[in-house]
């Protein structure tokens, strides 16, 4: 299976516990990423989270919901799991938490895997422009 790995890092002045407590829910994805409108059916377990992301798209006006499994996990120096897309994208990620000039700095990496290459692309792509706006979101959240 063909895959992409893209990496952004940038820095919040905030605290890396204040973002690994952030990252660590599921709730906060919603408008994190520009495609995620709600999250649901969460289920907590002693080293992981599980739920459904819910990722709107609009091709030429028409909207679709794309329904995707996550599962979410947490040390106090990352935030990483597993994305699987029913449209045959998975995606791995991982956010390692640095303290760093009275801030944080956060190195974001995903990992989007595909079957086709040009199912990889369009799927690269879109990771691409959410990782970049996601670096702004967090800011503006957390500082």
């Amino acid at each position: 299976m063909p895959k992409v790995t893209l990496r952004n890092t940038f820095h919040v002045r905030n605290t890396p516990a204040a973002l690994q407590a952030h990252l660590s829910q599921p709730q906060s994805y919603v408008g994190l990423s520009p495609l995620v409108v709600a999250v649901r059916d969460v289920e907590r377990g002693e080293n992981e989270t599980r739920y459904v992301s819910v990722e709107r798209f609009r091709f030429f006006g028409v909207k679709y919901d794309n329904l995707i499994k996550v599962t979410l996990r947490s040390t106090d120096e990352t935030v990483e799991g597993e994305v699987a897309s029913p449209g045959g994208v998975r995606l791995d990620y991982r956010f390692r938490l640095t303290g760093k000039d009275d801030g944080t700095e956060v190195e974001d990496t995903l990992v989007v895997h595909a079957w086709t290459r040009p199912l990889l692309t369009y799927a690269a792509r879109k990771a691409r422009e959410v990782q970049l706006a996601r670096a702004g979101v967090l800011t503006a959240r957390l500082g």
